[in-house]
């Protein structure tokens, strides 16, 4: 891989040196930017005691509680964070008269005169900061950087983006991504959940950031590029830029475990956002508790798309033809529809595009007409208080329940598991082998959940949100997919994921096909696939030991591109005991700054786990679900567990046994690609057996 391109050559007059490394500013220079630090703490501290102030008297209890509740939500959105500074950059623009300065920060800082004294990052005016360049400067002469160590600048760096400043034969000079604090910041060590990138958005990341709500966006991203970090910041963006519409609608996070939601939880509420509701795929599709596990080739089975059909027509046929006429006693009278007239009612019923229940409580009333146009006939003149009453009579609640049966998603899938009504040969695997004597009785699996979604939607229309996070998508079945997409039938989503990190039996390897389940058309204009490569996160040497798999585990896509200047550390051990090993290595590796993941073989963690304890060797065991309330820089992680979280060193264990443990070679080795991609900083790989082919190549 080339080497990482030199810094810029800044003008004299910036306070950054032409070093990889930022120096302190000029006295001057430093002491103006605290002071306007100082003056942004103070107005923010002005506008929420001003928050805090406002009576919550609305005229009634009801409003009164509405309006406290979204000042205490203002009021918490507008407290202040010591640890960090309000602002990260400024850019200086030519304006009408003499030059404009805004101030780019997480949230917006006014005076009580309502001028910005920091904008925030989501507004309009502050996309120049992310996307100018020598090449198209977009109005900014000068873009500035902020160093920042414990709330507090500490140096500053320009970037000058006109020819004038720039100067002749320098057209690369402040180009994106060559800033030394840039680059400080993005390989700072990981300590504790994943933070904001406001700062370090590049202008790829920045432009899908900033789709239109109405854009549904696919993101095919390697690892280290951002892509979850882009999708969260995307989700802070839309509130902003369309908060009234979405406050209403409501935005999802849908994630694939619990640890991994607590990772990236405080990714939001940093950015002001504490109203986006975070979930997992089980969570979000609970419909009973999960007490089985499928064989991997009956999960594949249970998640083809072809089930969604299997069930429709599970539920639809429970319709029965009309047996006999329907008589409604009325005073001395008995009012009679024929079968056929019956029949023509439940026909017409099935065919509006309703769901079952609803299409279920039209009927009572659709006799109910058909019986007063009878009475009509017959020279009455009945109202509506009659067709409510006959709707309502003991005969046609009996004819109803016997023609159109009320159904639960559990008595419908219960039926298809249980005799396999409607399946395909090839998917009689899916059959249970004893049915439960009732739907409360089964056991269901993971793959269980999905189809009771979609049973439940075709009874009862699933409510849709504004818009929807999908993280690590590419793992979801076509039937999760579909629930998922139902969520956002009437919205849009962000779909976020690699292909090459597919682990689980029905892993994609097409996003057309995932967007598709999703309900979303792929060449629709309102749906788009991004692609980023650029690795920020990952250093070249992890990146290019994980790369040699790519050709057996995604040979359509291209290596990812680390653009860090620090190459990170890679070391290959073999020792005669693979514990034993692991143990020296978590030891060592926790010499240096930041967290150390140690990711091992699911089957390995108790071993492990004793080996640390023994040595001395405090540590936080992640389970899929949530980690220990401990705070601790050393991380044992279950192989099946690490995918989309980072540390700053890594210690994988075993490659070999945590590849075997996976239903095939090719989930395995993207299982392995998943581990050894965690990395921010270095990778140490322990292992006593060989290692799998492709990484004793090369």
């Amino acid at each position: 891989m080339p080497a990482p391109p030199p810094p810029p050559r800044l003008p004299p007059t910036s306070a950054t040196s032409a070093t990889s490394e930022p120096v302190s500013a000029p006295a001057d220079e430093l002491a103006a930017e605290r002071a306007h630090l100082a003056l942004a703490r103070a107005e923010l501290a002005r506008m929420r005691e001003h928050t805090l102030s406002l009576g919550a008297d609305a005229g009634d209890a009801i409003a009164g509680d509405a309006l406290a509740h979204t000042l205490w939500l203002r009021a918490r959105a507008l407290q202040d964070d010591p640890r960090t500074t309000l602002f990260f950059g400024r850019i200086d623009t030519e304006g009408a008269v003499g030059e404009d300065r805004l101030y780019i920060g997480r949230r917006h800082v006014t005076n009580a005169s309502g001028d910005p004294v920091v904008v925030d990052w989501r507004a309009g005016v502050s996309t120049p900061f992310y996307r100018a360049g020598p090449t198209q400067p977009m109005g900014v002469r000068r873009r500035r950087r902020f160093g920042v160590e414990g709330g507090q600048i500490t140096a500053l760096e320009d970037e000058w983006l006109t020819p004038a400043d720039t100067g002749p034969g320098d057209p690369d000079a402040g180009g994106t991504g060559r800033s030394a604090l840039l680059a400080r910041e993005i390989e700072r060590p990981r300590i504790g959940p994943m933070r904001d990138i406001v700062a370090t958005i590049q202008p790829e990341q920045d432009e899908i950031v900033r789709a239109d709500v109405s854009t549904t966006i696919c993101v095919q991203g390697a690892p280290g590029t951002g892509k979850t970090a882009v999708g969260l910041h995307r989700a802070a963006w839309l509130l902003y830029a369309f908060r009234e519409r979405l406050a209403r609608s409501g935005v999802l996070v849908v994630g694939p475990n619990r640890a991994f939601l607590e990772h990236v939880g405080a990714v939001l509420p940093s950015l002001g956002e504490i109203t986006v509701r975070h979930t997992t795929v089980e969570e979000l599709l609970a419909h009973a508790p999960v007490r089985a596990a499928d064989p991997a080739h009956v999960a594949r089975l249970k998640g083809e798309a072809r089930m969604a059909q299997v069930l429709s027509d599970a539920v639809w046929s429970s319709v029965r033809p009309a047996p006999e006429a329907l008589v409604v006693p009325r005073g001395s009278r008995r009012w009679r529809l024929p079968a056929s007239q019956v029949q023509d009612i439940l026909d017409e019923l099935r065919t509006r595009g309703v769901r079952y229940a609803a299409a279920r409580a039209m009927l009572p009333h659709r006799l109910a007409h058909a019986v007063l146009l009878e009475m009509e006939r017959a020279g009455d003149s009945p109202d509506d208080r009659v067709q409510d009453a006959v709707a309502r009579s003991a005969p046609v609640r009996a004819y109803v329940k016997q023609v159109w049966p009320q159904l639960t998603p559990g008595s419908v899938l219960a039926g298809v598991l249980g005799t396999g009504d409607g399946l395909a040969p090839d998917q009689q695997d899916v059959v249970w082998a004893r049915p439960p004597r009732s739907p409360g009785s089964a056991r269901w699996s993971v793959a269980d959940l999905a189809l009771l979604d979609e049973v439940a939607d075709l009874l009862e229309r699933t409510p849709s949100l504004g818009h929807v996070v999908l993280d690590e998508a590419q793992d979801l079945s076509p039937m999760q997919l579909r629930a998922v997409g139902r969520r956002a039938a009437t919205g849009s989503l962000t779909v976020l994921g690699d292909i090459a990190q597919g682990t689980t039996p029905w892993s994609t390897d097409s996003w057309e096909e995932s967007l598709t389940h999703l309900g979303k058309d792929p060449h629709a204009d309102g749906t788009h696939l991004e692609v980023l490569v650029r690795g920020f996160r990952v250093p070249a040497s992890v990146i290019g030991y994980a790369a040699r798999l790519l050709p057996h585990v995604a040979p359509g896509l291209a290596a990812p591109e680390s653009v860090r200047t620090d190459p990170g550390r890679l070391d290959v051990l073999q020792v005669p005991d693979a514990v034993a090993g692991t143990v020296a290595a978590v030891a060592a590796a926790a010499q240096d700054e930041g967290t150390v993941g140690v990711v091992v073989p699911d089957a390995w963690v108790d071993r492990v786990a004793a080996a640390l304890t023994v040595a001395g060797l405090e540590h936080e065991v992640l389970d899929g679900e949530h980690a220990e309330e401990r705070l601790l820089p050393v991380h044992l992680v279950p192989a099946t567990v690490a995918k989309g979280l980072e540390f700053d060193q890594v210690v994988v264990v075993e490659p070999a046994d945590i590849a075997a443990a996976e239903p095939d070679l090719r989930s395995g080795l993207r299982r392995l690609y998943v581990v050894l991609t965690r990395a921010v900083s270095g990778l140490t790989v322990v292992h006593a057996r060989p290692l799998p082919a492709p990484l004793r190549q090369g």
